[in-house]
């Protein structure tokens, strides 16, 4: 049965992380997209080591942190970097079409993963999913064969984050869940502290308030205190099922970026998003339904 507070945890977090790509197009207008990137994770990765010490969780082990060193390289430096510099381009809401491919690729990276042997309409699904994802950016690139340099960072953000959501959905039943992103902000800032102080000592940010405040959001509540949410709700669970609540995140960051950033939502941008939304709903959809799914819960 699905928990109440397993979908209630589950929705904040993805409620949270939908207004990630607006908030970064609004902090790129006074900062560097790789001052954003790193000095959001070393913001966040204080906060993680204040709640480490304080909670006196035990460390992981040598394994584990290597683990742990895949999660942080996804989640904490490849998606937040890769979609920063993306969206020095790109509107936020042609951003949440591309980056809705990402529940069918995280699906994908867990199959991978684990060796699980979903039904082929799975593979045809994802595959389907992927192709309306970059039949969509080829379309608002101009056509065929134009893709941007941007879309390119988008898929590989996509890619990164699959992999992390994969290896830290797993890693989360052997550390819990909160703990798993918070050692993996704590392991990632020492680089991220190295990248964030020369980018400010050759091109220091000169922000706004508005600027300032969408770059506090990316650092506690994108970084850390979403995770945290989300989660929880998969710690609640059943994990599988909780997980398909992130379908829904695309839809929300297209809404915040016309609302927050006037950016005019097409016809291709909706009929874009739905195609992408579908296909990656049916492609997690058929694995969950397959005989090889799991329903081991992590540590809360």
């Amino acid at each position: 049965m699905l928990s109440r507070a397993g979908v209630g945890w589950g929705l904040l977090g993805v409620a949270a992380f939908s207004f990630t790509l607006p908030f970064t197009r609004i902090a790129i207008g006074g900062m560097s997209p790789l001052f954003i990137g790193s000095a959001r994770a070393v913001v966040a990765a204080a906060l993680a080591g204040v709640a480490l010490l304080l909670t006196r969780q035990p460390r992981p082990t040598a394994r584990q942190w290597l683990r742990l060193a895949v999660v942080a390289g996804g989640v904490v430096a490849g998606f937040p970097l890769l979609t920063s510099f993306a969206l020095t381009t790109a509107p936020a809401s042609h951003a949440a079409v591309v980056v809705g491919l990402l529940p069918a690729a995280t699906a994908v990276a867990v199959v991978l993963r684990t060796g699980e042997r979903p039904p082929r309409s799975f593979w045809v699904f994802a595959a389907l999913g992927a192709v309306a994802a970059i039949g969509f950016a080829t379309m608002q690139s101009g056509g065929l064969g134009s893709l941007h340099g941007a879309d390119l960072l988008l898929f590989g953000a996509v890619l990164a984050a699959a992999v992390g959501y994969a290896e830290g959905g797993l890693l989360a039943r052997e550390l819990g869940s909160w703990q798993t992103i918070a050692w993996a902000l704590v392991l990632s800032a020492p680089l991220m502290a190295v990248l964030a102080a020369s980018t400010a000592a050759v091109q220091p940010p000169h922000a706004t308030p508005e600027e300032w405040l969408a770059f506090g959001y990316l650092s506690v509540v994108s970084m850390f205190l979403g995770f945290i949410a989300w989660y929880r709700g998969l710690a609640i669970g059943p994990m599988a099922q909780v997980s398909q609540i992130q379908l829904v995140q695309p839809v929300m960051g297209i809404a915040w970026a016309a609302l927050l950033l006037h950016e005019t939502i097409g016809l291709p941008t909706v009929l874009g998003g739905l195609a992408v939304i579908a296909c990656a709903a049916l492609a997690v959809r058929t694995r969950l339904g397959g005989s090889a799914r799991r329903t081991l819960r992590p540590r809360a």
